[in-house]
């Protein structure tokens, strides 16, 4: 398992990150969505998301756990936590930390009311005002600039509504996510750079 293949794994990780809603809208969610993250068919980990608070001081935690193995030898293992808070129904702040097969990377954003404040591994960026990290869970974050929260770089992506309930995401990641009728986030499918597949599936 290479560096660069786990670089697009990056790009999949949920890790609830803070999205922006429409002004006056209600943040909607369980108190948990847990997934099982498979890789070509292969359990590989677990992604979980945890809500706590309400509409006007809400925090969302995320805790996602992989190790690939090749036969009994685990040869990449992965921790990645998020901690995400809203207030007043907006996203404000998300602070991540990331164990990458021994590479520690840690990021921390917040918004500053005429832009995003990122600083990451590769230094302190300014986003746009309405920027905010990629994320699956919630539906509204499709409609605005994102950046990477592990990296802590803007992303060049589009998103579009390919049906009801089915998000695509292109550019310099492929990924699919599905969401019930209620808008809870149910799966997700992408593909990594090696051509095999990653899929989330909730439980």
């Amino acid at each position: 398992m290479t560096e660069r293949l786990w670089m697009a794994r990056r790009e999949l990780i949920a890790g609830a990150a803070g999205l922006v809603m429409a002004p006056g809208a209600a943040l909607a969610a369980p108190n948990r969505l847990a997934f099982q993250v498979f890789r070509n068919g292969t359990r590989v980990g677990d992604h979980q998301i945890t809500f706590t608070g309400d509409d006007a001081a809400r925090t969302v935690t995320t805790d996602v756990t992989m190790v690939v193995k090749l036969g009994p030898v685990p040869v990449f293992k992965y921790r990645h936590k998020a901690v995400e808070r809203w207030a007043g129904g907006k996203w404000a702040s998300v602070e991540t930390s990331t164990n990458s097969n021994g590479k520690m990377q840690t990021v921390s954003a917040q918004a500053m009311g005429g832009y995003v404040q990122i600083d990451g591994p590769a230094g302190s960026i300014r986003g746009p005002a309405d920027a905010v990290p990629l994320s699956h869970w919630n539906q509204a974050s499709f409609g605005h600039p994102l950046f990477n929260q592990q990296e802590g770089k803007m992303l060049k992506v589009r998103c579009s509504q390919v049906a009801a309930g089915h998000w695509a995401i292109r550019g310099e990641t492929e990924i699919d996510d599905f969401y019930d009728a209620k808008g809870d986030w149910m799966a997700l499918k992408g593909k990594l750079d090696d051509g095999s597949t990653m899929e989330y599936r909730r439980v």
